[in-house]
């Protein structure tokens, strides 16, 4: 990501029922890409965008209770939260990603919003990180926001937190945040050694360096990815086993 003098790129998902496309005006620094509805949209999308290259990335969408699908909004905020989770641990800042829920009568022009989220990303500046490991980390997100156990995890958050089960139970909100963080965390780094032995085979040792994990970590992460079939033995080089990722299907 790389700034230069020029304002950031942003792209902007946009719900088709916020804000009147006539009267619009879009900055030039800002591509507008209308959706059906903002909670519907796949979150590994977000995340591909700022592969891309693009600076920071706005959802717009309906305050409640005004989505047309009910509970678009919702889903978005919980999307987000995950997302923005990802970003962290992908090391770059959460604040480049922004939910927007705006009324039907929205007193400030998307214009405003648009600035004034162009000013915060400006702020931040450029990543930190140099390209292959920009790449490196936000595919491991983009394919642990895809994961099945994710998704199930995602869209149980209303059924868990909100509803008791056939003990009258519920779990409480800060207990479901601290279970979403373990998973997301647990998610990313078995897809950031996905990705890596993709390249090229690797041990545990070489795969704990450039995690920053212990070693015992790392092969805790290595057996649960074994049985889900995310990777397998793939040679002895002395006594130092090697590893190489299989097909994710």
């Amino acid at each position: 990501m790389s700034q230069d003098s020029h304002p950031p790129r942003i792209v902007c998902f946009m719900c088709n029922w916020a804000f009147c496309e006539e009267e619009m005006r879009i900055p030039y620094n800002v591509d507008v890409i209308r959706v059906m509805c903002i909670g519907r949209m796949d979150p590994a999308l977000v995340l591909e965008t700022f592969i891309k290259g693009f600076e920071g990335v706005m959802l717009v969408g309906c305050k409640p209770p005004d989505c047309h699908f009910v509970d678009g909004n919702l889903h978005a905020e919980r999307a987000v939260k995950m997302l923005k989770k990802l970003l962290a641990l992908a090391g770059l800042e959460p604040e480049r990603l922004k939910l927007l829920l705006v009324a039907p009568l929205e007193e400030r022009a998307f214009s405003h919003y648009a600035k004034e989220f162009s000013e915060e990303i400006w702020r931040l500046g450029n990543s930190p990180l140099k390209k292959d490991e920009f790449i490196a980390n936000l595919t491991a997100a983009k394919e642990a926001a895809s994961a099945f156990r994710l998704r199930v995890l995602l869209g149980r958050e209303e059924e868990l937190t909100e509803f008791m089960n056939a003990y009258g139970e519920k779990i409480p909100e800060e207990e479901f945040d601290a279970l979403l963080d373990d998973v997301v965390k647990a998610e990313y780094i078995r897809y950031k050694i996905h990705y890596l032995t993709r390249i090229k085979p690797r041990s545990v040792k070489e795969l704990a360096q450039i995690l920053g994990l212990k070693p015992f970590a790392v092969l805790r992460h290595i057996t649960n990815m074994r049985r889900k079939g995310m990777i397998a033995l793939d040679r002895v080089e002395g006594y130092t086993p090697l590893y190489k990722a299989l097909e994710v299907r």
